[in-house]
């Protein structure tokens, strides 16, 4: 048995590591709050994010780092995206300095514009060789479910990556191996801004006619900036692309979606925080991915549009009236 820590004891975090128990392995998760860590171990469920699935016997808990990571040869970083760096500080000097550390994470970071494989890569001093991804159509209440999922592991490293994806192949998870971790991340990030943009769509009535306009035009919008960043097209038309855009955007078990439709509903970004302790990685992501696609010389007009309503310059209503608004073009430019 591979001994794997996974830090973050929410929705994501609690079903990767079924996966992970699934696939053969001791987990031992750390948790931010002593009391989900104590439920878990004492009743086999982590009854604040996944209340009704029981969790595997070799799943364990605690809130102590050290302990989590003692004897890990791979550790999982399942915690939100903009809290990364401030965390991984405080775990930097029991990190095993051998560890695989693999990333589960969809944004990118304020202010520094870094995907979240360079926030590790800065704050750990960790070679490329010891860092990898995991992207793809993975709703964590369907896979903790075991309902049957596919996704994709991604490090530049070719040895590593086949490595995990022999750790991380249980029953119901079928991993893929990808030596692009630009495009997965890229392509992971984006798609909740878009989900969001449908989210909006649906909350303001429309039908399928609209959201299948927006799902299109955010992939072209990801492909532009994930390209122009390095990355390999096909990634985008993958399971790390096109399948995450897919799921994350059509499903009601979406978060960024549901955020969407709620701000579709007429609900202030504020009101939202205020009525759910689940994280939309998109709301906090939107403005640095902005930023990101303007670095970088991308038109990026979803994401502004997004960005604007999250900070309450323009309402959803507005957000439509200005995509129809733009100038016509060629679908390709």
């Amino acid at each position: 048995m591979t001994k794997i820590a996974v830090f973050g004891a929410g929705s994501w975090g609690t079903a990767f590591s079924i996966v992970l128990a699934d696939a053969g392995n001791d987990v031992t998760i750390w948790g931010r709050r002593e009391e989900v860590c104590a439920t878990i171990n004492e009743r086999r469920e982590n009854t604040d994010y996944l209340p009704g699935i029981e969790l595997p016997p070799v799943v364990s808990a605690t809130h102590d780092a050290e302990k989590a990571v003692d004897g890990a040869e791979v550790v999982v970083l399942a915690v939100p995206s903009q809290t990364l760096r401030a965390n991984l500080i405080e775990w930097a000097p029991v990190l095993p300095s051998g560890a695989v550390l693999v990333s589960l994470m969809k944004g990118v970071e304020l202010g520094s514009l870094k995907r979240m494989s360079e926030v590790v890569a800065e704050v750990t001093g960790a070679g490329p060789e010891r860092i990898a991804v995991v992207s793809g159509p993975n709703l964590s209440h369907e896979i903790a479910r075991r309902e049957p999922a596919a996704s994709v592991v991604a490090c530049t490293d070719e040895d590593v990556v086949q490595r995990l994806q022999a750790i991380v192949h249980s029953p119901t998870f079928r991993p893929y191996t990808s030596v692009d971790v630009v495009g997965c991340e890229l392509g992971g990030a984006y798609k909740n801004v878009v989900a969001l943009a449908v989210g909006m769509a649906v909350g303001l009535g429309y039908g399928d006619n609209a959201t299948a306009s927006v799902i299109t035009r955010g992939l072209a919008e990801t492909a532009r900036l994930a390209t122009r960043r390095g990355a390999n097209p096909l990634t985008l038309m993958g399971l790390a692309g096109l399948g995450d855009l897919v799921a994350t955007c059509s499903s009601p078990l979406s978060r960024n979606r549901t955020f969407g439709e709620r701000l579709g509903q007429g609900m202030t970004t504020e009101q939202i925080y205020a009525s759910t302790r689940q994280v939309a990685e998109g709301a906090k992501s939107s403005s640095s991915l902005l930023a990101l696609a303007r670095d970088s010389g991308v038109d990026a007009p979803i994401a502004e549009a997004v960005d604007a309503v999250i900070a309450g310059h323009l309402t959803a209503p507005d957000l439509v009236t200005a995509m129809l608004s733009r100038d016509t073009k060629a679908e390709t430019d």
